[in-house]
């Protein structure tokens, strides 16, 4: 069978993936996206098997092949109908008109449809073989066993006299010869592991949570088509329930079925759920580079949950799937990922930053946490902090996904209730600062913090420990050392060259990880721990809308025109902050609007005399909220340099 993401052609890669990493007393293996099955037959020699898959169709071939232990004998038909051979009877046994035939009438030309799916001979043929099936099924001529591997016979067979290309998204106009053949039911073969194995039909991040085993595999879907449109036919012959059908290619109904792997604001959250509720010591996971999810997004997922130490990266090459419009592209890989999940210490290894596992139960610390708003523990220029009470109280109280489009030092993400958020800002640097304090236990980034502090000497006095330690940094690009460079720097900030190595000079007798800014960083990260949280680190125009609803949100606190910050003077090796992008933003926030998702501005519009004639005269067709703040602490400004804040919403 011809299935999008079958695994046949990696089936030895994924075998030596478990035979380098698994010690060979493992008794169970579950395949959790079984599709077609073809890993779950496979691996059913050497291990009792765990399959699923949330398609019908499938659950249909997972029954006849891993449930089934030996081909049945269908001794009743026998016994009653004198039928020795069922499957030639099922293909030779003439044919008569019947109203009850909803492939033929559906799917093959007739009077009433033009869908050229099936030759009309064999749209009858499966019609007839699959009412039989289940005449005899009700009338207890066929056990479970013999009915599922009889309907899944006929499945298997279908895509062989199918007028397709690959799946049954569409139909061909002109028939290919394979759909002239003649329809022949596929004689399965069934391998015998004397293991009680296992079978679903349900949604796998519910039956994880009700199964455990020893070797877990997961192949989801990698994109955002969705399964049962490309395979509603078989689907429709295996439940035979007369569904209502739509449009030119009949598909049937299947929002029950829809699955969140496909959607790109679900999947990362569906895949972090699964592998934190999975019971499994070895952990596979198939993707495809093409895939939604990035492969660093799933290394972290696997990180989290898992032993860091024991994680492995397979890349395969592998041919694309290609269609008409697919064009080649000479190095396709497809990802074998490994993880073992087990309980481990943590170790800190001389100058190494290692991303461990994160428990539920994080060291707690004895810190005040009495504030209404966290603070964030880098201090970035135009940081919200202080506005915070004026501006999240005009935030909407119900926020599905919440985008932090210029995320900075995340003061305003951090304090916002949603049960998604998006944390984006072009700094790759400070995004993977964020990643790291996401994903590594805040006892080990406290510990890292402390052993740099002690390996180089850093102190408020000594500028040349500060030198050597920057030179280590830029070299390295560690996120935590980042975090520490900043604590002994001028002013805390964060500062790069065009080359982008961190270049802000010491902050001589001022600078140092002080208390409070250990206190800061524990109870950020602690938050930050427990929030759902996607971090990119885009243009703030490639942070697509299409995912995005009326019931999400987004934030945008971009630098500001008519101001000299250096975080958009152009000179920081990131892109600056001109009349263009101003306007490009203008642009992004008006499709925001007219696609109903709710936003808000964080801007001014006087600064030091000058006014920001394009903010005002874009803004009149929204909502002008008025703020109290002047930035006479920022260090771009004089004693004169007031600034009207505001905040512009579409709400």
């Amino acid at each position: 069978m011809r299935f999008i993401g079958n695994k046949t052609n990696l089936l030895n890669n994924i075998n030596k993936v478990i035979e380098e990493n698994c010690d060979g007393t493992e008794k169970s293996f579950c395949d959790l996206f079984s599709g077609t099955t073809s890993v779950a037959k496979f691996f059913k020699e050497k291990y009792k098997i765990i399959s699923n898959d949330l398609l019908y169709f499938s659950y249909v071939l997972q029954n006849a092949t891993i449930k089934n232990n030996s081909i049945p004998n269908f001794e009743k038909l026998k016994d009653f109908y004198n039928i020795n051979d069922v499957f030639d009877y099922l293909e030779t046994a003439p044919i008569k008109a019947n109203d009850k035939y909803f492939i033929y009438k559906n799917y093959s030309p007739n009077k009433s449809c033009e869908r050229m799916y099936l030759s009309s001979e064999n749209a009858k043929r499966i019609d007839f073989i699959r009412l039989k099936i289940e005449e005899w099924y009700n009338n207890k001529l066929l056990k479970d066993d013999e009915y599922y591997y009889l309907l899944a016979s006929l499945i298997e067979g279908v895509p062989f006299v199918s007028n397709i290309t690959g799946t049954y998204g569409a139909y061909l106009k002109e028939w290919d010869k394979r759909a002239l053949k003649k329809f022949e039911l596929i004689r399965l073969n069934v391998t015998n592991n004397l293991a009680n194995n296992e079978t679903y039909c349900e949604d796998a991040n519910e039956l994880i949570k009700k199964i455990s085993g020893d070797i877990l595999y997961i192949d989801p879907p990698y994109n955002s088509r969705q399964y049962l449109p490309n395979y509603h036919l078989l689907e429709t012959i295996a439940k035979y329930d007369y569904p209502k059908i739509t449009g030119k290619t009949g598909i049937r109904e299947y929002t029950k079925e829809k699955s969140k792997y496909c959607i790109k604001s679900d999947v990362f959250n569906e895949l972090d759920q699964l592998i934190k509720n999975a019971n499994f010591k070895h952990i596979l996971i198939s993707y495809n580079q093409d895939g939604i999810l990035q492969c660093s997004d799933i290394e972290k997922i696997l990180k989290k949950h898992g032993n860091p130490h024991s994680y492995k990266l397979y890349k395969i090459p592998y041919k694309q799937y290609q269609n008409k419009l697919t064009k080649k592209i000479e190095e396709h890989y497809e990802y074998i990922f490994y993880i073992k999940k087990e309980n481990i210490t943590y170790n800190i290894e001389e100058n190494i930053l290692i991303p461990m596992f994160v428990s539920d139960n994080d060291i707690s610390y004895n810190v005040d946490s009495h504030k209404k708003y966290l603070k964030s523990p880098l201090n970035y220029i135009g940081g919200k902090y202080k506005l915070l009470p004026q501006i999240i109280k005009y935030f909407p109280e119900d926020i599905n996904t919440f985008v932090d489009l210029f995320a900075g030092g995340f003061n305003v993400g951090i304090n916002v209730n949603s049960k998604k958020t998006i944390c984006n800002d072009i700094n790759s640097f400070i995004i993977d600062l964020y990643k790291t304090l996401y994903t590594v236990p805040t006892n080990y980034v406290i510990d890292n913090i402390y052993k740099k502090i002690e390996t180089f000497g850093l102190n408020k006095e000594n500028e040349q420990a500060y030198i050597n330690f920057r030179k280590y940094y830029n070299a390295n690009k560690n996120p935590i050392d980042l975090y520490t460079l900043t604590c002994f720097s001028f002013n805390y900030q964060f500062r790069f060259n065009n080359n982008r190595d961190y270049n802000n000079p010491f902050g001589r007798n001022r600078s140092q990880f002080s208390d409070n800014m250990k206190n800061n960083l524990i109870l950020f990260s602690n938050k930050l721990k427990k929030m759902n949280v996607e971090f990119t680190s885009n243009e703030f125009e490639n942070v697509s809308l299409d995912s995005l609803s009326s019931k999400d949100f987004i934030y945008c606190d971009p630098p500001y025109l008519i101001t000299t910050g250096s975080y958009n003077d152009g000179n920081r090796g990131f892109k600056d902050w001109n009349q263009k992008e101003e306007e490009k933003l203008y642009n992004y926030l008006d499709q925001a609007n007219k696609k109903g998702i709710k936003f808000a501005l964080s801007n001014v519009l006087t600064h030091k005399g000058k006014e920001n004639e394009l903010l005002k005269e874009w803004s009149k067709k929204y909502n002008v909220i008025y703020l109290n703040n002047d930035y006479s602490n920022s260090s771009y400004n004089t004693v004169k340099g007031k600034s009207q804040e505001v905040l512009i919403t579409n709400y």
